[in-house]
C-alpha cells in the first residue's frame, strides 16, 4: 500500500502511478482484524460475569455463584470466569461451556459444598475433574474406592513387563483368527507364570540352591519360550498368577471385548536333567458378537 502525503492525485507523474493490478500484488489483507471488525466480533476484554450464573453445558443448564466457579483458583472454571477470557453465550444469555454436562451437577456439588458423588459415578467424576484441572477433587476421589484399589492394582501391574503391549497382542491375533475362520469367538493359548525358575516335584529340595546360585552358563540352560501365543510374567509380588489373571479378564472387558479362560496344562518342556518347564498354560476365548 503507498501512502503519498503532501501531493496531491493531480501532482503525480505518470512514472509515479500505480497500476491498479500492480496495487493489488501489492496489497494484503491484515493479520488481525481491526478495531472496528474485532468490535463487531466479540466484545470488548475482560469480560464481566454476574454474581448469580446462569450455565449451559454441553445442552444441560445449571445456575450457580460466581464464587462456587471461582472457588479454587488453579482450575480450568476460575480461569474461565476470572473475566480474562471470552465465554460465549446461547440465545438465552447462558455461558456455554462445551462439555457434557451429565457429571457436572457433581463437579457444583463439590465447589459448593464438597460433596463427592456415589461410589458407581465416581470414576465418571474423575475423568471431568482431570478436564477442569479441580485437584482437590481429585485428591479426594483417588482415596475412595474404586479409585484407591485402582491405584493399589497399577502399582502391581508396573512390576509386569510389557502388559499393555501383551493385551494388545492378545486382541489381534483374536481378532485375525476370527476373521479368517469366519468365527464368533478365537482362541488362543497363554502363559502366566510369577516363577522364572523351573520346577518339579522332586526336585524341590533343590530348588533355592539352583535358584540363587546358578552360573550365567547355568541360566541359560534354563531359558525358553513356551509355545504359545502371549506369555506374561515373571514379577516379584504378593499377587499372584489369578491375580494377573483377573487383571488381564478386567482390562479386556472394559474395552468391550469376552473373554472367557481356563487351565489346560502346564508347558512341560525337559531343560535340563530332571527339570522341566511347569509354567501353566491358558485357553483365552475371544468372543466377538
Amino acid at each position: 500500500m503507498v501512502v503519498v502525503t503532501g501531493q496531491s492525485k493531480a501532482s503525480a507523474t505518470p512514472d509515479d502511478a500505480m497500476s491498479s493490478s500492480d496495487a493489488e500484488d501489492d496489497f494484503q489483507e491484515p493479520a488481525t482484524p481491526t478495531a472496528t471488525q474485532a468490535g463487531q466480533a466479540l466484545p470488548l476484554l475482560p469480560q464481566q460475569f454476574p454474581e448469580v450464573v446462569p450455565l449451559n453445558v454441553g445442552g444441560m443448564f445449571f445456575t450457580t455463584r460466581l464464587s462456587t466457579l471461582r472457588r479454587y483458583e488453579d482450575t480450568m472454571l476460575a480461569a474461565m470466569f476470572s473475566g480474562r477470557h471470552y465465554i460465549p453465550t446461547d440465545n438465552e444469555g447462558r455461558y456455554f461451556i462445551d462439555r457434557d454436562g451429565t457429571y457436572f451437577g457433581d463437579i457444583l456439588n463439590f465447589l459448593r459444598s464438597g460433596d463427592l458423588p456415589p461410589r458407581e459415578r465416581v470414576r465418571s467424576v474423575y475423568k471431568e475433574a482431570q478436564y477442569y484441572s479441580i485437584g482437590p477433587l481429585l485428591d479426594n476421589l483417588e482415596d475412595i474406592q474404586p479409585l484407591k484399589g485402582e491405584k493399589v492394582r497399577q502399582a502391581f501391574l508396573g512390576l509386569m513387563p510389557y502388559y499393555k503391549d501383551h493385551l494388545e497382542r492378545i486382541i489381534e491375533i483374536a481378532k485375525l483368527r476370527a476373521m479368517q475362520r469366519k468365527a464368533r469367538f478365537a482362541k488362543l493359548k497363554v502363559c502366566v507364570f510369577k516363577e522364572e525358575m523351573p520346577i518339579t516335584p522332586y526336585e524341590c529340595p533343590h530348588f533355592n540352591s539352583l535358584r540363587f546360585e546358578r552360573s550365567e552358563s547355568e541360566t541359560k540352560l534354563f531359558e525358553h519360550h513356551c509355545e504359545v501365543d502371549v506369555s506374561f510374567g515373571p514379577w516379584e509380588a504378593v499377587a499372584d498368577v489369578y491375580d494377573l489373571l483377573h487383571c488381564i479378564v478386567t482390562d479386556l472387558s472394559a474395552r468391550g471385548i469376552a473373554v472367557d479362560h481356563q487351565c489346560i496344562g502346564v508347558c512341560d518342556k525337559h531343560l535340563i536333567n530332571h527339570y522341566y518347564c511347569k509354567r501353566p498354560i491358558y485357553e483365552f476365548k475371544i468372543t466377538w458378537w
